[in-house]
């Protein structure tokens, strides 16, 4: 159960859009495939009903459900077709799945990572008045996110192979940590074998990591590279600049920062379960 909720929540992931003005969005033909919806006009139906939540909201039906046209070719016609989509917000999406058919499984698994998602903006939105365990929580879904595009970068550099990109990582860790590799770091950390290290990252940890990996990703696009060795080289010089600027602000090096005693998926799973309880009922409804 735990695999397959990985792979469906992967599923959302995936799918994603980021727009040239950094905002992410999905689109809805391509939800539909995601919340096994096999008639677009069944899935249509869902979105209407979301866009009349949407209305009744309040909210700005243009900017959570931008329709688009698209061109199609069926194979069995010679004139293109043209249907209609939609670039969905992450909160069309999550008004969406709260008007989805609720005996799919996907459903409600697209509840709990649309209802996640849509938290976590609200305490990005707040983050200087979160308690730690939030504010790890809020960058660490940042880092996941550039971590991709710092994967796409570092394959348009030169870094091909899994093992072309297991010393590409080294090469920021250890620039960053004065040395150290992930296996220096994990055993540092005390973490079992499976455990990841930025999992077990405080917040002021996770944000270094997070500048070193955007950092990393623009110098790679700016300049590119032919080779693995020279992307792992930048790697390693962005790395080791922000641990000198470090050095030069007299803050705490990244390797002798606390362990938090609890994975961001535990505190991940917590804020699960505060979204999953009732809210609390006032006297006024008895």
């Amino acid at each position: 159960m735990a695999k397959l909720e990985a792979a469906e929540y992967e599923s959302f992931e995936t799918t994603k859009q980021i727009d040239e003005d950094g905002n992410e969005f999905w689109y809805a033909r391509e939800l539909q495939k995601v919340l096994n919806y096999s008639k677009w006009e069944n899935f249509s139906k869902i979105i209407n009903k979301a866009i009349l939540a949407c209305k009744n909201s309040g909210l700005d039906i243009g900017y959570h459900f931008p329709d688009i046209r698209k061109t199609v070719y069926m194979p069995s016609k010679a004139n293109p077709k043209m249907i209609i989509d939609y670039k969905l917000s992450r909160y069309a999406c999550y008004l969406i799945v709260q008007n989805g058919d609720p005996r799919k499984e996907i459903i409600a698994l697209g509840q709990t990572y649309f209802a996640i998602q849509t938290r976590r903006q609200e305490l990005a939105d707040t983050f200087n008045q979160l308690d730690e365990d939030n504010k790890r929580l809020v960058v660490r879904g940042n880092i996941r996110q550039w971590n991709r595009l710092l994967t796409e970068a570092a394959h348009n550099a030169g870094v091909i192979t899994d093992e072309e990109f297991a010393v590409f990582q080294n090469a920021g860790y250890s620039g960053l940590y004065g040395g150290l590799t992930v296996s220096d770091i994990h055993r540092r950390k005390k973490l079992k074998e499976k455990e990841k290290i930025l999992d077990f990252m405080g917040s002021t940890e996770l944000i270094a990591n997070l500048f070193r990996i955007s950092q990393t990703e623009e110098k790679l696009k700016m300049d590119p590279t032919s080779t693995a060795t020279e992307a792992n080289d930048v790697h390693y010089s962005i790395a080791e600049k922000i641990r000198n600027a470090m050095i030069d602000m007299g803050t705490t090096l990244p390797e002798n920062l606390p362990t938090p005693e609890k994975s961001v998926q535990e505190v991940e799973r917590e804020e699960i379960k505060k979204l999953r309880d009732p809210k609390i009922k006032l006297m006024l409804d008895e």
